[in-house]
């Protein structure tokens, strides 16, 4: 065992030290630079004796972490936003759901001698028209009538053939968006009597007399708004009888 300790003593001693390296450095100027950065390297290693990677010597920065816990940075980039979390607009105003301006168009169509504002019912919202759709289906189904298919197929081609009429007759023109809409706020008073035909029956005299007058304020409803929106004053009237040959398909789906 001891020759062992002894051989291992023999074979890390040298006698080489750094003072030996300095001067042949010295000797040779063509390795004066090599052995200027030899030495303060070797100036920068802590004692003891401990080797130390030439690649953190030659680092600007010290390193301020723990081994395998790296020193922690906070990220400054999100912060801006998060912030701005704060400022988006609600969800329900992204998605163009205004339940002031709903209320507000629902009130000028129950009302048909109210005025109608034109800046509010140019708007394209068909949340209103889906759920009075919705509404109209729904009472059907509750008489006894599936016609959900024949609500939306009819709401559709009505639409289309109020726009290419209206796109005729006024100079500013009109959306495909805004006709729908209008159309369908003004299919509320349908909802009104498809409701109707729940309690007692629409096949009579009171019946078609119910029937006529809410054909007449939906389309009285749906020409004034019209009227307004495009600025088509003085005809109403040349609007008011196509839109009440659309609510009058819709009121014989209710009755019959």
């Amino acid at each position: 065992m001891s020759n062992f300790e002894q051989f291992h003593f023999d074979f890390y001693q040298s006698n080489y030290t750094i003072e030996d390296q300095e001067e042949g450095c010295s000797s040779n100027g063509s390795d004066k630079n090599f052995c200027e950065s030899r030495k303060s390297q070797t100036e920068k290693q802590p004692a003891g004796g401990a080797f130390v990677p030439s690649d953190m010597l030659l680092s600007p920065q010290s390193y301020a972490g723990q081994i395998l816990q790296p020193a922690y940075t906070p990220d400054t980039s999100q912060l801006g936003y998060v912030d701005g979390f704060d400022e988006e607009p609600p969800l329900l105003e992204e998605l163009g759901i205004n339940f002031e301006h709903i209320w507000q168009k629902t009130l000028t169509v129950l009302n048909p001698m109210k005025p109608a504002d034109g800046s509010i019912m140019n708007e394209t919202d068909l949340t209103g028209p889906m759920v009075f759709c919705l509404a109209l289906g729904a009472t059907l189904l509750m008489a006894g009538k599936v016609h959900f298919g024949y609500v939306y197929g009819m709401s559709a081609i009505g639409c289309l053939a109020m726009h290419a009429l209206l796109n005729l007759m006024s100079v500013s023109g009109v959306s495909h968006g805004c006709v729908a809409s209008v159309l369908g706020y003004c299919l509320l008073p349908m909802v009104i009597l498809s409701s109707s035909a729940v309690v007692f029956s629409l096949q009579g005299t009171p019946g078609t007399v119910l029937a006529l007058v809410i054909i007449g304020w939906c389309s009285l409803s749906a020409s004034k708004i019209f009227t307004s929106a495009l600025a088509m004053e003085g005809q109403q009237l040349l609007i008011a009888y196509p839109c009440a040959l659309l609510y009058g398909l819709f009121a014989l789906l209710t009755v019959f």
